[in-house]
């Protein structure tokens, strides 16, 4: 059953794509839904804003080999969360 609930919980787990779809079912469902209409902007802006940044940040992170290096990376993890 797909519910708010489930959709939250899969977006605090960083399933954002798995989360997104969720919304999208409530939101047919239930067009009037407000809070699926703000989460589904709000991932949908995600999506947009870091397009290709997780495919190069994934790439840096497995040829990363420096203290310097793991330092950007964990900086970029929490300007995301932001």
């Amino acid at each position: 059953m797909q519910t708010l609930t489930l959709a939250n919980i899969y977006e605090l787990q960083g399933l954002k794509e798995e989360a997104l779809e969720i919304y999208k079912e409530i939101l047919k469902k239930e067009p009037s839904n407000s809070e699926a209409k703000i989460a589904i902007r709000r991932l949908c802006g995600m999506r947009k804003k870091f397009l290709n940044t997780n495919t190069d940040m994934k790439d840096f992170f497995i040829k990363m080999d420096s203290e310097v290096e793991f330092n950007e990376f964990e900086r970029w993890l929490l300007k995301i969360w932001e």
